[in-house]
């Protein structure tokens, strides 16, 4: 999956005329997090169309990339996530950064940048989580 991070400048606005780029360009965002620090914030989004995106973003004059990443889905319960880091932890992956959001009563969906995420997709669903 394709999140886009966005650098922006810790500026009053800035993060709302952003999204209203995306609006106008038809792009729906289905998550979205923000890290700051004093002077930038990094903001992940997880959007219908990565290219679009982009594509308006630099239009904009945004400095914006994309990443891979990986959703995997759990139950939107008690414990979900740490089994799905146990697993993880069992498979010998090392997670760079991740970010939650529920979906339903039943269903939650963890976004984790994953180093060598190619080759633990298998190994994910061999142990009985769904990656989108």
């Amino acid at each position: 999956m394709k999140q886009i991070t966005v650098f922006l400048e810790n500026e009053s606005g800035r993060l709302s005329a952003m999204t209203q780029c995306l609006a106008e360009a038809g792009v729906n965002m289905q998550a979205l997090t923000i890290a700051e620090s004093a002077e930038y914030g990094l903001v992940r989004i997880i959007c219908d169309d990565p290219e679009a995106a982009l594509t308006a973003l630099k239009v904009g004059d945004y400095r914006a990339i994309a990443t891979d990443v990986v959703a995997i889905e759990v139950t939107n319960q008690a414990g979900g996530l740490a089994k799905l880091l146990e697993t993880l932890d069992g498979l010998n992956l090392n997670i760079e950064y991740g970010y939650c959001f529920s979906t339903s009563d039943a269903t939650a969906i963890d976004v984790l940048k994953i180093k060598g995420a190619e080759q633990a997709v298998a190994a994910i669903e061999a142990a009985g989580f769904k990656v989108l």
